[in-house]
């Protein structure tokens, strides 16, 4: 008896090859011009598809943008939750977890405004807004696992701290007063408020 194969046919392979060229095509250009200034056809055109097509794998642009960013997100949190292993002090591996993110999101900052907007607002029933909601749990998961390591903090109050901690971050990259601030500013203001809350 053959066994079977474990290798995506010819349609899930095409599917995840237009899904590729839609992500890299809304990628380029939400970098280029920034969400506001892009049109769904635009990024049809350019992955070579048709609009109807697109609409099969983001009902919006909105949902869009959140696939793009999503795919940074995850290799940012990614990086952050490697370089906090290696890093003893508390506030310096949380914020190690922080920075990246930090970075991704401004990466362009009204991209990154607006992605955080589309978490808020956006339909939780859509497929790519429930993997951003997903990131932010696992962003808070990693940092109540710092804060627990060292006995520093319990399972409940350490859950607690990380939902701050992303609140603090969220305020911090989406306020408008922060919208000109470096990256470097936005983690220090954020650094400055997470010290409070580590337990003494």
């Amino acid at each position: 008896m053959p066994l079977a194969s474990t290798s995506p046919g010819r349609r899930e392979r095409n599917k995840q090859e237009k899904l590729d060229r839609i992500t890299a095509a809304a990628s380029e250009l939400f970098t280029e011009r920034g969400v506001d200034e892009v049109t769904t056809q635009e990024i049809a055109d350019k992955a070579d598809i048709g609009a109807g097509t697109l609409f099969l794998y983001a009902k919006s642009k909105a949902e869009l943008l959140l696939l793009v960013q999503n795919s940074t997100y995850a290799d940012a949190l990614a990086r952050g939750r490697s370089a906090a292993e290696g890093i003893t002090g508390t506030l310096d591996a949380v914020m190690a977890i922080v920075r990246p993110v930090v970075e991704c999101n401004r990466k362009h900052v009204g991209n990154g405004r607006t992605y955080l907007r589309e978490i808020v607002f956006g339909d939780p029933a859509e497929p790519h807004h429930r993997d951003a909601l997903d990131l932010t749990v696992q962003t808070e998961d990693a940092i109540a696992a710092v804060l627990r390591r060292d006995g520093l903090a319990g399972a409940k109050d350490a859950a607690a701290r990380a939902h701050i901690v992303s609140a603090i971050m969220f305020i911090s990259m989406a306020a408008t007063i922060n919208s000109a601030h470096p990256v470097d500013d936005v983690v220090q203001e954020i650094r400055d408020q997470v010290r409070v809350l580590l337990p003494e």
